[in-house]
């Protein structure tokens, strides 16, 4: 089932519809020229028949969450050897800022865009 068509759903509910009909859904897609699927807009109404669009949304979050979370992340930072003197050492350092100096242009013979 296309996306088209929940999203059109979801936007008659917005304007006030509780509970869109494969019309509603018609005249949304055909508001944008889209090609519109009579069979796809009628299994996607009697679906959501009887239910309310938070129902929904709250079941797909719960079973969004049994899948788990993110990619794990990444590994801690590299633990520092302890050792005397080692803190002062990097108080010292400081850093260097890069000054970027840019040249001028000089008057060339051609011209790339003529």
């Amino acid at each position: 089932m296309g996306m088209k068509y929940c999203a059109a759903y979801l936007m008659a509910v917005l304007a006030g519809k509780e509970s869109p009909s494969a019309d509603d859904i018609k005249s949304i897609l055909g508001s944008v020229d889209s090609e519109y699927d009579a069979a796809l807009a009628e299994k996607l109404v009697s679906e959501l028949q009887g239910k309310t669009i938070n129902e929904v949304i709250a079941e797909g979050k719960e079973k969004l969450k049994k899948f788990g979370g993110g990619g794990g992340g990444g590994g801690g930072a590299a633990v520092a050897a302890a050792g005397g003197g080692g803190g002062a050492a990097a108080a010292e350092k400081k850093e260097e800022k890069k000054v970027v100096v840019e040249e001028e242009e000089e008057d060339v013979d051609f011209d790339l865009f003529g």
